[in-house]
This record gives C-alpha cells, sequence and structure tokens, in this order.
C-alpha cells in the first residue's frame, strides 16, 4: 500500500482536528426567566359612572314682550349685561296710555258725581214716604238709580285701574335676575299691536342645568345590578355630576342630579335626565356641549387594575397573570370603565390573582415568569437599558 502524498494528510489531519473542536463547543444556555412587577388583585368598591355627553341650558328663560301698544322709544340696559328683576329695560310711548288713564278718571268722576246726586234722592224718597209726599214707585225708581250709579262708580274704577296698569306696562321690567340678551325690535317700532312683541329674553345662568340621557339598556343594566347587590345605586339628590369643557378641562364644581324622567323618548330609546351646576363665576354658557361623568352609585365586589395591566385584542381585553408555580396564565376579562388610572374588572378575575403589570412584553403565555410586587415608580426594560448606556457612556468619558 503506497503512503498518502504529503497534501492529503494534511488535510485529513485538519478534518480530525475542526470534528474535535466541534464536539468540545458547549450547548447554548436557556434564556433567563423574565421578571415581572404584579399586583394582587382584591375585590373593592368603585363608583358606578356613567359617561355620556350634554348640553347646557338656562336655569330659567324669561321672554321679554311688549304688553300694550305703542311706539318703543329707548332701550335701557346694556344688552348681554346682567339685570335685576323689576328692572326697566324698554321704554315705549305713555303718551296714548295717559290719555286713556285721563278719561278714565275723568269718567270715574262723572260718576261718583251721579252716585251722590241719586244718593240724594234716594234719601229724600225715603223721608218722604212715610208722609204720603211719594209713591211707592217712586221710591223704588230713586233706590234703583242710586243702585245703578253705584256700580257706575264701580265700573269707572275698574277703567281706571286698567288705565293706569297699562301706563305702567310702558316701562318693560325684567321679569327675573339674569343676563339680558340681545334686542328683538328697534326704536320707533310699533309693538304690541295685535300680539305681544318679543323685546329681548332674559337668562338666569347661575347655577345653569345639563341635560343627558342615558340608553334604556344601560339603565334596565344597572337596576338588574342594584336588584343583585352587584350595585348601590344613590339616591337622586345624592347622584353627582362632573363636566369636562370642550377644551378637556374639567370644571371645578359639581353638579347634582335633580331631574329624571319617567319615560323613555320613543325617538331614541334613551330615558332624559338633569343635573344642576353652579355657575357663580358665570363662566359657562348656555348652550355649550360637554361631557358629563355622573356619579350614580358604588359598583360593588369588582377589581382596580392598573391600565398598564390591561391588554385588548380581536378577543377582547385580558391580563396576563403569574399562577403560584410561576406559570404565565392569560385571563380574558370584562371592564365598566376607568376610575383613577385603573380599569374597573367586573369579570374574568380571582381574588389573589397575581396581574402582571410591567415587563408584559417579555412573557408569554404558558411561559415562565419570576413575579414580584409592582413599584408604580420603578423603570420599564427600555428605560432601564437607555439608564445603562447613558452611565456607561459617562463612565467612558
Amino acid at each position: 500500500m503506497k503512503p498518502l502524498p504529503l497534501r492529503t494528510s494534511l488535510l485529513c489531519f485538519g478534518l480530525i482536528a475542526l470534528s474535535a473542536c466541534g464536539k468540545k463547543q458547549e450547548a447554548p444556555k436557556a434564556p433567563p426567566t423574565p421578571e415581572v412587577g404584579v399586583v394582587q388583585a382584591q375585590l373593592s368598591s368603585a363608583p358606578l359612572v356613567q359617561n355620556q355627553v350634554g348640553r347646557l341650558s338656562a336655569f330659567r328663560t324669561a321672554d321679554v314682550r311688549a304688553r300694550v301698544p305703542g311706539i318703543l322709544q329707548k332701550r335701557v340696559y346694556n344688552e348681554g349685561s346682567d339685570v335685576k328683576a323689576g328692572q326697566v329695560l324698554f321704554l315705549i310711548d305713555p303718551a296714548p296710555l295717559q290719555a286713556e288713564l285721563d278719561q278714565s278718571q275723568a269718567n270715574l268722576a262723572s260718576a261718583q258725581a251721579t252716585a251722590l246726586n241719586n244718593k240724594a234722592a234716594a234719601d229724600r224718597a225715603r223721608g218722604l214716604i212715610g208722609k204720603n209726599y211719594v209713591s211707592r214707585s217712586d221710591l223704588d225708581t230713586a233706590i234703583a238709580n242710586e243702585r245703578t250709579a253705584n256700580a257706575a262708580v264701580k265700573q269707572a274704577q275698574a277703567a281706571v285701574q286698567t288705565a293706569r296698569i297699562n301706563l305702567s306696562y310702558t316701562k318693560v321690567e325684567s321679569p327675573i335676575d339674569g343676563r339680558a340678551s340681545q334686542q328683538q325690535v328697534t326704536e320707533g317700532a310699533l309693538v304690541g299691536q295685535g300680539d305681544t312683541t318679543l323685546l329681548t329674553t332674559v337668562d338666569q345662568v347661575d347655577p345653569l342645568y345639563v341635560n343627558f340621557t342615558v340608553s334604556i339598556g344601560d339603565l334596565a343594566s344597572m337596576r338588574r345590578a342594584a336588584a343583585n347587590g352587584g350595585v348601590t345605586l344613590r339616591d337622586q339628590d345624592k347622584a353627582t355630576v362632573t363636566i369636562t369643557l370642550p377644551d378637556g378641562s374639567t370644571y371645578d364644581e359639581k353638579g347634582t342630579l335633580d331631574f329624571s324622567d319617567t319615560q323613555v323618548n320613543p325617538s331614541t330609546g334613551a330615558v332624559s335626565l338633569r343635573a344642576l351646576i353652579p355657575n357663580k363665576d358665570r363662566t359657562l354658557l348656555p348652550g355649550t356641549y360637554v361631557t358629563i361623568a355622573a356619579d350614580l352609585g358604588e359598583q360593588n365586589k369588582v377589581f382596580l387594575i392598573p391600565q398598564a395591566a390591561v391588554v385588548r385584542d380581536t378577543k377582547g381585553a385580558y391580563v396576563m397573570t403569574v399562577a403560584g408555580d410561576g406559570k404565565v396564565v392569560r385571563k380574558d376579562i370584562a371592564t365598566s370603565n376607568a376610575s383613577e388610572g385603573n380599569w374597573i374588572v367586573t369579570h374574568g378575575l380571582a381574588a389573589g390573582d397575581q396581574v402582571i403589570v410591567s415587563g408584559l412584553q417579555t412573557v408569554k403565555d404558558g411561559g415562565q415568569a419570576k413575579a414580584s410586587p409592582y413599584q408604580p415608580s420603578q423603570p420599564g426594560p427600555l428605560q432601564s437599558q437607555k439608564a445603562a448606556e447613558s452611565g456607561g457612556q459617562a463612565g467612558k468619558q
């Protein structure tokens, strides 16, 4: 047998060496168990809040109208200003009504004079009837004339009173305290001719009403939950309302629910509710649309879970929990609404479940995790990595 060439021998030796090196390589190490921050689910109570869109309206709105015919002479208030009840807002030409009052007073004086004459005639007839100087028929006529004259006096007095009232209506006053709107009729116009002409409106804007609706389905659900003990509904005068303004800010003052309709609107399928909102600074304006959070009661036996722990996909909301053996388990949940940074979970959890809040991106359903109590201020993995990089760069400098 011929010896192998030198080149071939070296090649074989290299292959044997590589094979020996491959046998010495160690198997890859398993990744470390991820560390997560958890909170323990505990039964508690939370406010029963209904979030709706509502509209502000004036507490009272009064139409200021011309109640007598005449020429509008002057507007004596500033449009858009606050006025008091009884404050004069407009002046109507009083001359024709003053003339009617003078005529009525003259008619009254005439009726009173006639009444005095008829009374004297009746008294004279009463004195002469016993002496047979007048007949019984003449006495009855005198007494009848006296009564007729007295009635005419009362009629004339009523006419004077009517004329005096009509004359007072030439000074058009505000019926309520509030904010007077823009005038609807200019000076020189004939008003009150055949109809009560609208001159302006006065709105009482402190407090204000906020009107909103609740669907009959939500209302029925709340009543069923109340019957089962899951919800405790507040009395109407104790239910509060918080409003959020169109710019996103929350109004400082809370309102109180003061009206709940007893019928369902057939066109909307909802029940109308109304709350009373203080408006001392006049910052709220009637007609504004606002977002409403109505605190209608308490939800019993629910879980408050940080919002960062709740994840949603096509199946719905869920959380990741860590079992006693360190196994990660997905739990589908049902939430109602948010409260102070937490989701209110009504179904899907049990007391004592360890819900993962931080480190969710490092675990999967069925995997392992090392749980530790969640600290709200603790940095997440990305923040820790950035902090370590910044620290290393500082050390290099």
